[in-house]
């Protein structure tokens, strides 16, 4: 079951901290642009692990769920940005706007999906082994 409160608090979250980031390391991007780039790539996957930390903190993880609730910070991710992007300073096309930036929120479902399942395996090895010294 999805907690849709904290999910778009930290949907939001997982959107502001790499746009404030952005903003110190952009002058970078005009001397070295995939620096800047892998920069902060480097800085969506450490929010998306803080993130689903907080998400899953004291729950039973589910692959599932992960999933899902990556796949809405992902939306509240173009859905926060984009408009900045297409209509702001920057006036990026759609185009531009998807192979420079939207695919990389892509991280959160993928990263909580394969964080979520590795989770489970370990859970259940561990449970395995328990029952196998019982």
């Amino acid at each position: 079951m999805i907690l849709w409160k904290r999910s778009l608090f930290l949907g939001f979250l997982s959107w502001l901290f790499p746009f404030v980031i952005s903003f110190f390391v952009f002058p970078l991007k005009r001397w070295d642009a995939p620096l800047f780039a892998t920069i902060m790539t480097l800085v969506e996957l450490l929010v998306a692990g803080a993130m689903f930390y907080f998400y899953f903190r004291n729950r039973t993880i589910a692959v599932s769920e992960a999933f899902l609730v990556g796949g809405l910070w992902f939306l509240c991710n173009l859905a926060l940005d984009y408009p900045l992007f297409s209509h702001g300073p920057m006036r990026m096309t759609v185009l531009a706007y998807y192979s420079e930036i939207g695919l990389d929120y892509l991280i959160l479902p993928l990263f909580g999906f394969g964080a979520a399942r590795l989770a489970c395996s370990q859970a259940t090895r561990q449970r395995d082994r328990q029952t196998a010294n019982a």
